[in-house]
């Protein structure tokens, strides 16, 4: 065995995650347990107004792996941080002989921006400057958007007006049913440098995490080891030898994650540089007829892993708020309720995904709102990892998947309200194979409740509610069809109860007067000024996407969608009157040098900055390859 590697005591993070007047939130991952203090100071003239050490105020690390441990630190001060002013914060790390403590300038002095002696955050209450995005797929052949938010952060690090307030991840954030053939590599190399846990698997081809590794099929033929549908039905025979089977449709899923020690390797390095010093991509035997392959993805997962270093810097100075959506899963994930009743009755599949939801919650949702998991559930989690792969990850597993507060809410002006439009669907009736609605009705009333009397409301849906109409009708051919999993076909009209829901939410007399609703997922960018027809009080809605951070639609394929839903859907064309979308009326922005296009198809980073009233006054986004392009209404068209 190869001796461990001289690894660095913090191995991710500080990451930067919920930021209020009355909390601050960091989240980082070490190799060894560390004695931290955290200490706040003022960004003015460096004067000291907090230390503590972090025991007395956080939960209770959890160790994942020999050399591997999640922190969460969550600070509530007894007075309110002042807003709108520039504040620093520091960990000091004890070394192990004596008292003398390293803060971070010299545990991590990539972190910091020139002239920079601490990271500095600022509480902004009202937000008047967001940035957001989703899908970041690492051996995408395009820049890392995330590089972007970093330049801009470098230049208005110290300038509060221009300073964005806050980043939101709407989905995607791994890719845990597409991975490249190099980056698992890497998540190998790096799950034993950490000393990750392995984990015995059940009702799987392979009896444990270190079979899995040595099978034949562990790298671009897992396929061969996942649960299938009955198009494959040989292959599935093969595997599970005849009992029910799971549906597992993705078609990238040939180097799928499976294992709780590959789902913890791939946030790590994502958002890291630290462990790639230790990764060698070439230290891998393969196929004859995937080197090709492997090759190819290589240069984009180099490229990501060398932009890290900005990535993390970035992560360090601005709050970052996530929620998940199907990738960070598995593809078609609860997409149906025919998928449900078949994937989770399986021990095999209900573990892969319980591995993925187990990972994001330990690495994107804790920092979120700290207080919706109780010590109870905490308890859980460290009980998993105390004895990886048996009963107790098992009992993790359900009740995750039992948990129905992944959504949540921030207290500025406009309020914030994050939907999780996964896991709480709305069952079709009438068909095990229809699409879910993306929220049952308690869901979608929980939220309205959220949104009564708000005078404004910034609403993150991963999916927009308002998509591209020649797409979703596409989708529901295929789904009439029969094959809802082809085309993934989830969008918020797809389900008659939660579309006439969230529609009649917009028409509530007691509803936002501005609606900003941010989404992700599609794999394109674009803006939709939207009103309810023949209303005097009509409510200002406005659905602005973009995505992904570091992925696309196919060029050609989006551009004749788009040529032909403008023909097909234009504002006053008689086939809105057989949509869902009636009684609405909306109109595409346009963006920057596309007269006759309205939808922006590159790996990008969306701004959005809002008046007072919770209003856009400008709708940009900053593409990962340079520039910015603004979508225009039709008044500022003209």
């Amino acid at each position: 065995m190869e001796p461990s590697p001289q690894l660095p005591d913090i191995v991710a993070g500080p990451i930067l995650r919920r930021l209020t007047r009355d909390q601050l939130v960091l989240w980082l991952v070490t190799s060894r347990p560390l004695e931290m203090t955290l200490s706040l100071f003022r960004h003015q003239d460096g004067a000291a107004f907090f230390s503590g050490d972090i025991k007395a105020f956080s939960p209770r690390p959890v160790q994942i792996g020999e050399r591997a441990h999640v922190y969460l630190i969550d600070y509530r001060p007894e007075d309110p941080f002042p807003e709108e002013e520039l504040l620093e914060y520091d960990l000091l790390i004890s070394r192990e002989q004596g008292t003398e403590q390293q803060g971070l300038a010299e545990t991590l002095p990539g972190l910091l921006y020139p002239g920079q002696s601490r990271p500095v955050f600022m509480v902004k209450s009202r937000l008047n400057h967001v940035l957001h995005g989703s899908c970041r797929q690492p051996h995408y052949p395009s820049p890392d958007g995330l590089l972007r938010i970093d330049e801009e952060l470098a230049e208005t690090v110290a300038d509060p007006g221009e300073r964005p307030c806050l980043l939101i991840m709407s989905g995607d954030q791994i890719y845990a049913d597409d991975v490249g053939g190099p980056m698992l590599v890497a998540i190998h190399q790096a799950a034993a440098i950490l000393g990750l846990y392995p984990e015995e698997l059940s009702g799987a081809m392979v009896a444990d995490s270190a079979e899995l590794l040595a099978s034949d099929y562990c790298y671009y033929r897992r396929e061969d080891l996942l649960p299938h549908s009955k198009e494959t039905k040989t292959l599935r025979d093969r595997f599970f030898g005849g009992v029910r089977k799971p549906i597992f449709t993705a078609a990238s899923a040939h180097n799928h994650l499976v294992t709780l020690a590959e789902v913890a390797a791939m946030y790590l390095l994502i958002w890291s540089p630290a462990l790639w010093d230790f990764v060698d991509l070439d230290r891998v035997e393969l196929d004859e007829a995937h080197k090709e392959l492997y090759r190819s993805e290589q240069v984009p997962v180099a490229e990501f892993a060398a932009g890290l270093c900005r990535v993390q810097r970035m992560l360090a100075h601005l709050p970052c708020y996530m929620i998940f959506d199907d990738h960070d899963v598995t593809d078609d994930w609860n997409l149906t309720r025919g998928w449900e009743e078949v994937a989770y009755e399986h021990p095999f599949s209900r573990r892969i995904i319980g591995n993925a939801l187990i990972g994001y919650f330990l690495f994107q949702a804790w920092g979120n709102n700290p207080r919706q998991f109780n010590g109870t559930f905490l308890e859980e989690v460290h009980a998993c990892y105390g004895e990886p792969g048996g009963e107790q990850q098992d009992q993790l597993i359900s009740s995750l998947l039992a948990y129905e507060q992944w959504n949540y809410t921030l207290p500025t002006q406009p309020k914030m309200v994050v939907l999780d439009t996964r896991t709480d669907r709305w069952w079709s009736e009438s068909s095990l194979s229809k699409p879910s609605g993306l929220m049952d009705w308690e869901g979608l009333s929980a939220m309205q409740q959220e949104l009564m009397d708000q005078p404004a409301v910034l609403l993150v849906s991963p999916a927009p509610i308002f998509g591209v109409k020649l797409i979703e009708v596409v989708q529901r051919i295929i789904t009439y069809c029969g094959h809802p999993l082809v085309v993934d076909a989830e969008n918020w009209m797809a389900h008659p109860g939660s579309a006439n829901v969230l529609l009649n939410i917009f028409r509530h007399r007691r509803t936002p007067k501005n609606f900003v609703i941010l989404s992700g997922d599609v794999h394109y960018s674009f803006a939709y000024d939207v009103k309810l027809r023949y209303r005097r009080n009509s409510p200002d809605i406005w659905q602005i996407t973009c995505s992904g951070f570091k992925n696309e639609f196919p060029h050609g394929l989006l551009a004749c969608f788009d040529h032909l839903n403008r023909w097909l859907y234009g504002n006053y064309s008689p086939l809105n009157w057989f949509t869902k979308r009636r009684r609405m009326r909306i109109r595409p922005r346009k963006p920057d040098h596309h007269a006759s296009r309205r939808l922006f198809n590159q790996s990008a980073v969306g701004r959005v900055r809002l008046n007072g009233e919770g209003e856009p006054t400008a709708i940009s986004v900053l593409p990962a390859a340079g520039g910015e392009v603004w979508f225009h209404s039709r008044e500022e068209s003209e």
